[in-house]
């Protein structure tokens, strides 16, 4: 199998390029995050306030200007506790009907912290004219919320925001992908869990490289905490910084900075108290509030590829979109765009 067609199915895998030594032209050098060795390590919920403490504290220190992507989940409604009075803050609200609109919960949110609050209403025409940019700067299809980090991360900047702020990588540390945690996967069990897409069901020569998970096989078990916190982690790191990197903001997350010197109660999280490290900081931060409904970034991709009848290059197979979920469908769009893009790009 050549690269590109490798790199094809490498991503429907794992929504990212894995294996780095691969790219989809030889002229194309993907972009990577590169994570940073220099770690707090957190015994206690005081151990994380403390961490983003100092975190917020040293990029002042060198000058910078925060700015924070709030939601209405509890990761970012913490760090509204830490940035300084009047910051800027980002909400995301889809230009869709039928969609999630977070931007209430936020606002009280920003009320409370004395924080300054803009609504960014991202349209179907923001991913599209998004997409290309991104996916020039990454060397790679992009993931469903890049375009709407991009838009943020725009806005951010002209707003004079040198570092944008997100509550990203909280779930995969401290325990909030509960799906992912729920029990003790066998390896096949968890390798047909976590794969986003089976290759050899989108593409006409597709197949599926296992590497990865080989790598926490431990006997017919798996380290699904060791691949999350691995694999699962730069992809997703992956993703904003390259939309905050093409936008010229820095992104900035404390939470993935921090490794637990501790190992997960899984019988907390798979009996419903998913984040209880991050659960308990909230309730001390904001100690009159309910807990918030955990609920991913909104993005309504669902709606807008509605009609799309799906891929019409040489490389997939007839029919390959039936029956996928909307995050799916978009991997599937996005990778056939990306593919047209780069034959463009040689014409």
């Amino acid at each position: 199998m050549d690269e590109k067609l490798f790199c094809c199915s490498e991503f429907l895998m794992y929504r990212y390029l894995a294996d780095e030594t691969k790219t989809f032209r030889p002229d194309i050098k993907p972009f990577f995050f590169r994570e940073n060795p220099e770690k707090y390590h957190i015994g206690s919920v005081a151990d994380v306030a403390s961490a983003i403490e100092s975190y917020i504290s040293d990029i002042l220190r060198q000058g910078g200007r925060i700015g924070l992507a709030l939601s209405g989940g509890i990761d970012s409604a913490i760090l509204a506790k830490f940035v300084p009075k009047d910051t800027m803050t980002y909400t995301f609200r889809c230009d869709a009907p039928g969609t999630l609109d977070e931007t209430a919960v936020a606002r009280r949110y920003a009320d409370i912290c004395g924080l300054q609050h803009t609504v960014i209403d991202v349209s179907w025409q923001d991913y599209l004219e998004g997409a290309r940019v991104l996916m020039a700067h990454k060397g790679a299809p992009i993931h469903s919320i890049e375009p709407q980090i991009y838009k943020a991360a725009g806005i951010a900047r002209r707003d004079g925001v040198s570092h944008l702020l997100f509550g990203e990588n909280a779930d995969i540390i401290f325990g909030g992908m509960d799906g992912l945690l729920k029990k003790d996967w066998t390896f096949d069990e968890f390798v047909e869990r976590y794969c986003y897409l089976d290759p050899t069901r989108i593409l006409k020569e597709g197949r599926q490289w296992l590497a990865p998970f080989e790598k926490y096989r431990r006997g017919t078990k798996i380290d699904f905490y060791g691949f999350i916190t691995e694999y699962f982690y730069l992809e997703a790191n992956n993703s904003y910084e390259n939309a905050c990197r093409t936008a010229g903001v820095a992104y900035a997350s404390p939470f993935n900075r921090m490794k637990l010197d501790f190992t997960l109660d899984y019988g907390r999280i798979r009996s419903g108290d998913t984040k209880y490290v991050l659960r308990e900081l909230f309730n001390q931060l904001y100690p009159d509030l309910g807990q918030p409904t955990k609920i991913p970034m909104p993005r309504a991709v669902g709606q807008w590829l509605a009609d799309w009848e799906g891929p019409q290059r040489e490389e997939f197979l007839p029919h390959c979109i039936d029956g996928l979920k909307a995050d799916q469908k978009w991997m599937v769009f996005i990778l056939e765009r990306f593919l047209n893009q780069i034959d463009d790009d040689d014409k």
